[in-house]
């Protein structure tokens, strides 16, 4: 598999799970930057609109993957206050919502005592993991930026602190940023 086709072939396989960890303050991605994040810096609203141009394909993969029955859960560690990268995901948050996803955030503050990842992944059905590489910028590496693999103790350490963080975490809803 290619990398681009990594996510959507695991994504197309899940079963019943599938699970986003992020952790990083900021991101430098550049879609979103060029997209919307330099404009809500600017003071602008962000696109939340999840039959929009910009998430439709997304909103796609999300609506298809619940509806076959896969939970979609994505939690985020953040550091408090916030940095303006965080107030612009938690914006952007309504689109995942209402496009099946369930979000919680968790203040780094409250990570004392659980072995978290230091990388971000997703999980796919407690078996497969995607790891996202990103350089210190935020954005993707330019040298294999998802890894994939199913190694059982790379699944367990993935599945334990997921489990951990989304546990102490904050549903989307209720979350005020600080």
């Amino acid at each position: 598999m290619t990398n681009p086709d990594l996510f959507r072939d695991a994504l197309s396989s899940a079963r019943f799970s599938a699970v986003h960890f992020e952790s990083r303050d900021a991101y430098a991605i550049g879609e979103e930057e060029e997209d919307g994040y330099a404009r809500f810096l600017a003071g602008g609203e962000p696109d939340v609109d999840p039959n929009g141009d910009y998430w439709r394909p997304w909103v796609e993969r999300v609506r298809d993957a619940v509806g076959r029955g896969v939970v979609m859960r994505r939690a985020r560690i953040i550091s408090e206050p916030v940095s303006d990268y965080i107030r612009f995901e938690h914006a952007l948050t309504a689109a995942n919502i209402a496009a099946g996803e369930q979000v919680r955030w968790l203040p780094r503050r409250l990570t004392a005592g659980i072995a978290v990842s230091a990388i971000d992944f997703w999980l796919f059905d407690d078996d497969v993991v995607i790891l996202n590489h990103f350089d210190g910028n935020g954005d993707w590496r330019t040298v294999q930026n998802k890894e994939l693999t199913t190694d059982p103790a790379v699944v367990k350490l993935c599945k334990e602190s997921f489990e951990a963080v989304w546990s102490r975490a904050v549903p989307h809803a209720e979350y005020k940023l600080a």
